[in-house]
């Protein structure tokens, strides 16, 4: 994983230019070039800026091709949930975001919950 290409796809994902995100770095364009070509380290503090600027954290920057790649295969036997994925599918981008973290969320929720319970088992 390279975190250029990551950036790279971000970008391109939120419909920036490479001049656009320097500007929004304060930095020189052929100097995000390089960032984004593996050719120079990107600034922890850039990072943390691209980070606010876009409503994501770090972590989201980092792990960005992981998290945005898609399922090489998608199997939906139950029609109901798959005509909810296509209404999903027609929201904006905003609203997918924001549903995706409800989601993030609940599932975080009960794996922690999962976890708890197998644990105070065995106490």
């Amino acid at each position: 994983m390279k975190l250029g290409n990551n950036l790279k796809k971000l970008r391109e994902s939120k419909g920036f230019t490479q001049q656009e995100m320097a500007d929004l770095i304060h930095t020189h364009r052929t100097g995000y070039s390089k960032m984004e070509n593996n050719q120079q380290d990107i600034p922890v503090d850039c990072l943390v800026y691209i980070a606010k600027s876009f409503g994501i954290t770090v972590d989201d920057i980092i792990y960005f091709e992981e998290k945005n790649q898609a399922p090489k295969e998608i199997s939906v036997e139950d029609k109901a949930t798959l005509e909810q994925l296509n209404l999903i599918n027609e929201l904006g981008s905003e609203e997918k975001s924001l549903l995706l973290k409800l989601i993030e969320t609940f599932v975080s929720k009960k794996r922690f919950k999962d976890y708890l319970e197998k644990n105070i088992a065995t106490l």
